[in-house]
């Protein structure tokens, strides 16, 4: 598997003493935490911070947020609180609370992937660690509005699957799905799982043709299909758009072919009303960019006849910089504007991008962000943007912010 400055994968130690899988930039933030590295912003920038984490009430959110009709903002953190991370509200106010502060023990720990609420005000997740006592291989959990949570289901990581890193969907039954990078027949899965818990395979990945290692979130459609992204198989290990019908037949949509074309596709796709995809890849693109092994990454849209376009390659820091490493997550505005954010931004030090790409294909970068922002941003209604810095921040803070951004200011 592909491992480049995006992330894809890393090796880090479980409670148990296993190895397992979860994402490198986190591996990497962490060292930096260690070494106490600052960054030096190389220009202004225009976000407002709404909170900064001091390691006790979080460290590292590494996968955005997600609002409520009040105006409360939820997500999760990798490390922090207990050490295994934490569940946290964020008011409109400013004031943050600690709903939750994983053990590592059945409620798991260590989460990498949005949450999702329902119209209950229930939140539900995935952690990349703990859960089964023997493999520590993540759980799904559900928590209540009293800030109790429940393991959903344990992963063995056998063939129920292992360590998931991207969010959750909900259907109107109240059925889960997600995905799972490793586990089945050992190149991961997308998985089904009842309001009860109970999980029920759609598909395991075979690591050929048929893509490999599903890291992104899921998105579904009316007649009940699912469609994601593998960040390797396919064509020369590239990775693959594919398609799971409610039958569970996948057909591979799109297969990346490396090189210009981009390889590794990262976050899932979205998907707009005539049925065209859009995605990132966390690798290939511009050759120009030399701050990774494998380029710098590029946005595309696949259509729904199956043509694929480029709508954009980074460069790095190669004439004018528009970032590099994209990390999944794209948002879509409704005159068609595309906002993501990248892992870095001007001259490859830790300063991300927040870009845009407009219904015409144009790229720009709307903010250099203080830090290194997580992928997900999400909308509100007036159409400010709300994200995470896994650390930066003012001052450079090395637990990671909230922040707001609003498009054209």
């Amino acid at each position: 598997m592909k491992s480049d400055r995006t992330g894809r994968t890393a090796k880090l130690s479980s409670n148990s003493g296993n190895i397992v899988k979860a994402p490198a930039r986190l591996a990497v933030l962490a060292l930096m935490i260690a070494l106490g590295l600052g960054t030096g912003f190389p220009r202004a920038h225009a976000q407002a911070t709404l909170f900064s984490f001091n390691g006790a009430n979080g460290n590292i959110p590494a996968a955005g947020v997600v609002r409520d009709s009040a105006g409360n903002l939820y997500g999760t953190t990798f490390y922090g609180g207990f050490g295994s991370g934490v569940v946290f509200k964020l008011e409109p106010s400013g004031k943050e609370t600690t709903l939750h502060k994983f053990t590592c023990g059945s409620d798991g720990c260590s989460s990498a992937a949005p949450l999702i609420l329902d119209a209950a005000g229930n939140l539900y997740g995935t952690t990349v660690l703990g859960g089964d006592p023997v493999c520590q291989c993540g759980v799904a959990f559900k928590m209540d509005k009293k800030g109790n949570v429940t393991a959903l289901h344990a992963f063995t990581g056998g063939q129920d699957g292992a360590n998931p890193s991207a969010g959750l969907i909900r259907d109107t039954a109240g059925n889960l799905y997600g995905t799972a990078p490793s586990g089945g027949h050992g190149n991961g899965l997308v998985f089904k799982l009842s309001a009860a818990g109970k999980e029920t395979i759609l598909y395991r990945f075979r690591g050929g043709n048929d893509g490999s290692a599903p890291s992104g979130g899921l998105i579904r459609d009316s007649a009940g299909s699912l469609y994601g992204t593998t960040s390797s198989g396919g064509y020369l290990n590239n990775g693959t758009i594919f398609k799971l019908d409610a039958t569970g037949h996948e057909t591979v949509l799109y297969r990346f072919r490396g090189g210009i074309d981009g390889s590794a596709p990262v976050g899932g796709v979205i998907r707009d009303s005539a049925g065209t995809f859009y995605g990132v890849t966390g690798g290939g693109g511009d050759s120009s960019c030399t701050l990774g092994n494998d380029a710098c990454g590029t946005v595309f849209k696949l259509d729904s006849n199956g043509t694929k376009t480029t709508l954009h390659s980074f460069n790095g820091d190669t004439g004018p910089s528009d970032g590099a490493f994209p990390g999944g997550g794209l948002v879509r505005d409704s005159a068609g504007n595309l906002y993501g954010t990248t892992s870095e931004g001007s001259g490859g030090v830790n300063v991300g991008t927040i870009f845009e790409i407009t219904a015409a294909g144009d790229e720009s970068v709307v903010s250099y962000v203080e830090g290194v922002p997580a992928p997900n941003l999400i909308f509100d209604s007036a159409g400010n943007l709300y994200g995470t810095t896994e650390v930066g921040g003012p001052s450079y803070n090395p637990c990671g912010t909230v922040f707001e951004f609003t498009p054209g200011s």
